[in-house]
């Protein structure tokens, strides 16, 4: 319900997400933003605001840290939304995918997929149309691949937008290539053992 709240009172804020932690009878909401500056309003009355109302939702003590996000341009979950802004302002949405794919891979994101689905266009029948630059491995455990989800309410219908972008690969060590296993030689097996 706070995390609901937050997002749906600051949707233009472009938060990426809300993390909540709990501790004993206090609350620490933590919102991510590319925009602070709406959310903290003029003197931090923004931020006053959003307490009272967070605190009628939980009888917890509550607090709220703002965290800039400084490249909205490759998190993922900011770049489906302004996808999915565009798709409602009837842009062509080839030209908002292709957009959003080359803008990430410029400000330096190492792969980006984006997928929407729906009555793309306002065609009749709904179809899956997705572009992708650079790679995106999903089933490499080691790699920061971030994934973010938006809905696009057009007249035609409802528009589910997608978005992974990879970061580069968490590595163990201080950044370094993970070490090579070493190769150990099998016992001898059959006429191999019985010939020691």
């Amino acid at each position: 319900a706070l995390r609901n709240h937050v997002k749906k009172k600051h949707y233009s804020a472009g938060i990426s997400r809300v993390e909540i932690e709990r501790a004993a009878s206090k609350v620490k909401v933590n919102i991510y933003t590319a925009r602070p500056g709406i959310v903290i309003g003029k003197k931090g009355a923004g931020i006053e605001q959003l307490k009272k109302e967070l605190q009628k939702l939980t009888e917890n003590e509550v607090f709220i840290n703002i965290q800039e996000i400084r490249k909205a341009e490759i998190d993922a979950q900011l770049v489906a939304e302004n996808i999915a802004t565009q798709l409602e302002r009837r842009i062509a949405f080839r030209r908002a995918m292709k957009k959003a794919v080359t803008i990430s891979m410029k400000f330096g994101a190492k792969g980006i997929r984006v997928a929407c689905s729906g009555r793309l266009g306002g065609a009749e029948m709904s179809r899956y149309e997705w572009y992708r630059d650079g790679r995106v491995p999903l089933h490499t455990l080691r790699a920061d691949v971030e994934y973010g989800f938006a809905l696009s309410k057009t007249k035609q219908g409802t528009i589910g937008v997608k978005c992974w972008i990879f970061k580069g690969e968490v590595l163990d060590g201080g950044g370094k290539e993970p070490p090579q296993r070493q190769r150990v030689p099998r016992p001898p097996r059959g006429r191999e053992a019985g010939a020691n």
